[in-house]
Order: C-alpha cells, then structure tokens, then sequence
C-alpha cells in the first residue's frame, strides 16, 4: 500500500525544526555546576550580572560567559537562561530573617554608633543585617582593633540619647579584649555603651566552615597569622594582602542569610542594635 508523500500540508507545524534535537533550558542558580563546552572550564555559578555568569572551578578560578548555549549540566548540553524572578509568598523577609519593610526610606543616622574592629566585621554586618540598619538609622564604623576604644569611647562622649556599642572579636574570659571591655564599662561614660563579643579568633570563623566546603575551621599554630593559615590550609594564595582580601570576599560572597553565621555572633549584634535603638527612657 502506498502512501501519498504529497497528502501533507507542509506549513503545518514547525517543520524547520522537524528531525532536531531540541536542548532544554536551564536556569543559572547559585551554586549549580556546568561546563562550558568551548573551553571546557567547569565550576559552579557564583554571580550573573547583565547576562553575564560567573563560574568558580574547584581551585577558585573565576570564568566569565554569556548566557545561552553552549553549556553542559551532567554531560548533556543545556541553554542556561536567566533564572525566573519569583513571586514572594506572603511576606518578604530581610539577610537578618526580619520582615522586609517594603518602600521605606533609609532613615536619617541616629546619633547613636555601632563600632566593630575591623573592615570584615563591618562588611559582614552590612550584609546580613544592612537592611535593618538603614531602616533604624544605625551607622556602622569600625575601629581597626580594640586597643585605642577607651580613647574612642573618651572622644565620642556618648550620653542615653548618644550611646555606643561595640562588637569584640575573641571577647573571652582573660584575653586582652576582655580587659579592655571590662575597663571601658568601668569607666565614666559605661553606662551609655555596650560592649558585647564573639569568642571565634577573627570574624571569617564566625561565618559557619560548611560554607565554604569546611566540616570544622583548621586549627591554626599561633605562630602562623590566623588568615594566612586558614588561606594556607585551604589552598588560596595568601602571599600579598590582596589575597588575603580576595579570600575574605570569597568567603563573604558565601553568606546568604543570618542562617549562614554561628548563633554566637547573631545575638550579640542583635544586642547591639537593640541597645543602640531603644527609646531613652528605656536606658
């Protein structure tokens, strides 16, 4: 029995694709591993911008493409598109798990201070509770160490309508920082600041190991600069300060929400902004 070659409208469907392979798309989320197919880099997305993706391999090489083709997710070749925005189910919440307040302007900067010791910290805590912050008009200084905080506390003078609190890296029993803290409550203007601490060596031990890849944070020798032996330990470069500061924002670029830091740094900055933000007939 023949068949009629000619029975068939040849408009009818998409007949330039008739016989192709179609390759699905797949959206570029964090953290999802692909290989380029004409370089044949592979890691995991780290950042897209602009239709830009940023890919991070195993040693921490950073490769940029543009969306589209030419991806492969599992050996099997993928068109990577830009992810879909989301519709928020019920209420937006902010890093810090509070409610997002939805159109409000940063307040104007209450008179009041948070100082941290350093640059990190001070990175650290804008990241995860920077939205509440300009919603209270709270401003974030750091003091690059603690050891002139007496002088600073002395110069700022804080009052109950101008206070001060202070977050302390490794504030343990019988360090130099407790000393310090212990001291500046004592002191004239105690009354009006608060110094609260974390007990981890430096803020990076702070953010939980498994975000980076770690069960536990290495144990560093005292005579080895903690940062460069936990770069050491790790396999980053760790030889000029600018490795250093790469691996912080490694490490950084890591945090997604207050869920990705030790419960021992949470409560202290909550504290903090408690403190620096309640009415002042309340201190």
């Amino acid at each position: 029995m023949s068949s009629d070659r000619y029975s068939q409208d040849v408009l009818a469907g998409d007949w330039r694709s008739a016989g192709r392979k179609v390759i699905p798309q797949q959206e570029a989320v964090r953290d999802l591993v692909i290989e380029e197919v004409a370089t044949g880099f592979c890691g995991a997305i780290i950042g897209l911008e602009k239709g830009i993706v940023t890919l991070e391999d195993r040693f921490g090489k950073h490769r940029l493409f543009p969306l589209g083709p030419g991806f492969l997710l599992d050996g099997a070749p993928v068109v990577l598109v830009a992810p879909k925005a989301k519709q928020p189910a019920g209420r937006m919440r902010t890093a810090s798990g509070s409610f997002a307040v939805a159109n409000t302007p940063a307040r104007v900067a209450l008179p009041s201070r948070i100082f941290v010791e350093g640059r990190h910290d001070a990175e650290l805590v804008e990241k995860v509770w920077g939205a509440d912050l300009r919603v209270e008009g709270v401003v974030v200084e750091y003091l690059e160490g603690v050891d002139d905080l007496d002088a600073i506390v002395r110069d700022f003078s804080p009052t109950p309508d101008r206070r001060i609190g202070v977050l302390v890296d490794h504030l343990v029993p019988g360090s130099k920082e407790s000393r310090i803290a212990e001291a500046v409550q004592r002191g004239p203007h105690g009354r009006n600041v608060l110094v609260v601490g974390h007990p981890y060596i430096d803020i990076w031990a702070a953010v939980k190991p498994a975000r980076v890849g770690l069960e536990a944070w290495p144990q560093i020798p005292r005579s080895i600069e903690w940062k460069h032996g936990i770069c050491q330990a790790l396999g980053w470069p760790h030889a000029e300060q600018a490795d250093i500061a790469r691996a912080w924002q490694r490490i950084l670029g890591q945090v997604r929400t207050f869920a990705d830091l030790e419960p021992a740094l949470l409560g202290r900055v909550e504290q903090l902004i408690d403190f620096v933000t309640e009415p002042t007939s309340a201190v």
